[in-house]
C-alpha cells in the first residue's frame, strides 16, 4: 500500500518550510491532459489499465526530458490513449491475450485497431493538431504488436508502456493478474522488459526498478520486515 501520511515524526520538528513547491523531476498532469484523461478514463477502467496509463504517462514525461528532439504533442496523447482499445475486448478475454505461455495475438491486434479508432474520435473532439493526429494513431495501432519503433516518439511510447511492468504498481498488478508470487512476477516482467527497449534511458530505468524489486525479495530485506 502506498504511504501518503507519516506514521511518526522521529525528528520531532516541522521541516516543511525547507521543501520547494515544484522541484525538478516532480511533474503534474496539466490541464490539457487532465481534459484528455476525462475522455480516456472510462475506456481504461479494466484490469488496472487506468492506473497503468497514468504511470506510463509519467515515464513518458521523464523520457521526453532526455529526448528533446521528440514531439511531446505526439508522445503524450499516444501514451494517454494507447490502451483504450481493450474496452472493446470482452473483459474475460483480456488477460488471455497476454498470458505467459499462451496469448491471443488476435486480441492484441484488435485492441490496437480499436484503440486507434476510438482515439481518432477523442482527438477530434479535443481539437488536437490535425497534423499530429495520424502520427499518434499510427503509434497506437501497433504499440504492442510491432517489433520495431517507427520513430523516437514511437520508441518512447513503447518503452514507457513496457517499463511500467517493473514499477511497484506494475509488479503488484501483474501478481494479481496471474496469481503469481512477487518473485515470479519480477522474473516474468524482467524477461518481458529487458532486451525489448529502444532508448538507453528506459533501459537504465528498467534496470534500476528491477534491482530495487530484487532487493525487496532478498532474505536480508525480508528479515528486516519481520523485525519491524
Amino acid at each position: 500500500m502506498t504511504k501518503f501520511e507519516p506514521a511518526a515524526n522521529l525528528y520531532g520538528q516541522d521541516v516543511s518550510a525547507g521543501i520547494a513547491g515544484q522541484p525538478d523531476g516532480v511533474i503534474d498532469l496539466g490541464p490539457e491532459f487532465a481534459r484528455l484523461w476525462e475522455q480516456a478514463a472510462p475506456l481504461l477502467a479494466i484490469r488496472d489499465n487506468d492506473a497503468h496509463t497514468l504511470y506510463a504517462f509519467g515515464l513518458a514525461r521523464a523520457l521526453l526530458e532526455a529526448h528533446p528532439e521528440a514531439d511531446a504533442s505526439v508522445v503524450l496523447p499516444a501514451i494517454m490513449l494507447h490502451d483504450i482499445g481493450w474496452s472493446q475486448v470482452p473483459p474475460d478475454e483480456v488477460l488471455a491475450a497476454i498470458a505467459p505461455g499462451g496469448g491471443r495475438p488476435d486480441l492484441v491486434l484488435l485492441h490496437e485497431k480499436e484503440g486507434a479508432r476510438l482515439a481518432a474520435g477523442i482527438l477530434a473532439e479535443a481539437g488536437w493538431d490535425a497534423v499530429r493526429v495520424p502520427k499518434i494513431l499510427e503509434i497506437i495501432d501497433g504499440h504492442d504488436s510491432r517489433r520495431e519503433a517507427l520513430s523516437i516518439e514511437d520508441a518512447i511510447v513503447k518503452d514507457s508502456d513496457k517499463v511500467w511492468r517493473l514499477s511497484p504498481h506494475g509488479i503488484d498488478t501483474i501478481m494479481d493478474w496471474f496469481g503469481l508470487t512477487r518473485g515470479q512476477a519480477v522474473r516474468l516482467c524482467s524477461q518481458r522488459v529487458h532486451g525489448h527497449l529502444f532508448t538507453d534511458e528506459a533501459r537504465s530505468i528498467a534496470r534500476a526498478l528491477a534491482a530495487l524489486e530484487s532487493v525487496t525479495l532478498w532474505p536480508q530485506r525480508q528479515a528486516l520486515l519481520v523485525e519491524g
